[in-house]
């Protein structure tokens, strides 16, 4: 009998406890900060210019603010993921810069080197002549250089893409279709971004190393530096899971395509082939600007810049350096950073100068009208500014 008592005792006390509210309940989830509100806010901003989907990833020295807007599939519906999978699109060309710059500090190249020097006979014809353009001129988009992408992609339209996505170009390729147009200006003279400048740069890794740049980057920085969801995946089309599906709208009021598999013609070179995550992105140009990949004087030859045109797509104030720009902050002060596109997508990778604020944003749609593009485009570099420059 006392037993039994005793077992219907212990039997009302732990009911008891577990009807308990302090027990029951779990603790509220924390509070949004005021960083963490800013960011959603403009993220859902950016969704509501027509955006199907839009990630943001901000590492500051409180912690990491992370947002999500939309969806990351129009046929299921799905989010966007959590630090999924993105083309990195130009942002490639910042790692490939680095590479560079490396060689250069290890006495294997000088900047002032020309192209004709490094690539005999590969930058001729049309007026075009290597032996005025530098490796300098490359990196910092001044060789006056065609872009071949506009002879790569002839038709902006579904078709084409469709008809050409899987057609992959040797980089020789790609520099003989550039060398088909006359340059912009003398070397040196101006600045216009040129895709061609950083394929003969992979090329000119490649002569001087007797390695390919693929397998410069994943030595030099994406080993050391731990990022192993940074790739260069060549030839291989899908991105890996998990990923949002980027779509692309080719005219005006059209459909939006399923653009998720690249257009190869753009996305095997070393000016926009690499793959990865916010989360190393983040790393890599924290790292970068806080001195891990190049000594001192290195980094400040990169971070040497001259004025980008008012009219070269760029917020006003931007300069370009060897593979980094720098833009102007409103609360002072500026950030380094690089941005990647393609069909589909934008990415763009920021951090302020000091390295203690590091931000990655993604979209996952591309609109077929100029007036929507740039509509999205400053309300992109709104979130930008806003996020590096909070307080919080």
């Amino acid at each position: 009998m006392i037993l039994r008592r005793l077992s219907l005792s212990a039997a009302v006390l732990a009911l008891a406890v577990s009807a308990s509210p302090s027990a029951a309940a779990s603790p509220p989830p924390p509070r949004p900060s005021a960083v963490d509100r800013s960011v959603r806010h403009d993220a859902d901003a950016l969704r509501a210019t027509g955006v199907t989907g839009v990630s943001v990833r901000l590492e500051t020295p409180r912690g990491t603010v992370t947002a999500r807007s939309g969806v990351g599939d129009l046929v299921s519906g799905r989010p966007v993921p959590e630090d999924g999978h993105l083309r990195l699109g130009s942002v490639t060309k910042t790692f490939v810069a680095t590479v560079v710059l490396q060689l250069v500090e290890e006495k294997r190249l000088t900047l002032d080197r020309t192209v004709e020097e490094l690539l005999p006979g590969v930058v001729t014809g049309a007026g075009n002549e290597g032996r005025t353009i530098t490796l300098r001129d490359l990196l910092q988009h001044t060789s006056g250089l065609y872009d071949y992408t506009a002879d790569a992609f002839p038709g902006h339209s579904a078709e084409t893409y469709y008809a050409h996505r899987w057609h992959a170009y040797r980089p020789a390729q790609l520099v003989a279709m550039a060398m088909r147009h006359e340059p912009a200006f003398p070397p040196g003279t101006d600045w216009e971004y040129s895709n061609t400048n950083y394929v003969l740069a992979g090329m000119v890794i490649e002569k001087v190393t007797g390695r390919s740049w693929e397998r410069e980057v994943r030595d030099r920085v994406l080993r050391p530096l731990g990022l192993r969801h940074t790739d260069i995946p060549g030839l291989w089309p899908f991105l890996p899971q998990p990923h949002a599906a980027n779509h692309q709208q080719f005219v005006p009021d059209g459909p939006l395509v399923d653009t998720t598999i690249p257009y190869r013609p753009f996305d095997l070179g070393a000016d926009g082939a690499m793959t990865g995550t916010a989360r190393d992105l983040n790393r890599f140009f924290t790292a970068l600007v806080r001195g891990r990949l190049l000594g001192p004087a290195a980094l400040a030859v990169m971070r040497t810049t001259v004025p980008v045109p008012r009219d070269g797509g760029h917020p006003a104030g931007t300069r370009s350096g060897l593979g980094l720009f720098f833009t102007p902050l409103s609360c002072g002060g500026g950030y380094l950073g690089h941005g990647g596109s393609g069909f589909g997508y934008l990415v763009r990778a920021a951090t302020t100068t000091d390295g203690r604020r590091s931000i990655t944003v993604s979209t996952h749609s591309r609109p077929g009208d100029s007036e929507t593009a740039d509509r999205q485009e400053d309300v992109l570099r709104g979130l930008v500014d806003r996020a590096l420059c909070h307080p919080g």
